[in-house]
């Protein structure tokens, strides 16, 4: 018997890709990226940032130990992130992360 992870049944509107079977075909790589420069449009700006996003910055850039891959970043900071995208009301962002935390994380 085939294992249902290793032949995933191919994403449709109908059967949307599930990422409990496999990750093939989410993306997640690239809307991370994505993600990470929205987050990178606030906090580039001095009057959005403080001491926890300067500290996001260096992490990001492997200042403090082994750059992190984005999707692991962003995982690993979900709740900052979204309060950082409803302060700013951006609308888009937030769709952007709410779709990552759903499919990738």
């Amino acid at each position: 018997m085939t294992c249902r992870c290793k032949t995933p049944p191919p994403a449709s509107p109908a059967t949307p890709p599930d990422r409990y079977v496999s990750f093939i075909g989410l993306d997640c790589d690239a809307k991370a990226a994505q993600l990470m420069a929205l987050i990178r449009r606030h906090i580039d700006d001095p009057g959005r940032s403080n001491a926890f996003w300067e500290y996001f910055k260096k992490k990001a850039a492997g200042g403090s130990s082994p750059q992190p891959d984005a999707l692991f970043l962003i995982h690993s900071n979900l709740n900052q992130i979204r309060e950082l995208f409803e302060t700013h009301a951006d609308t888009a962002a937030l769709d952007l992360l709410d779709r990552i935390e759903e499919e990738c994380c």
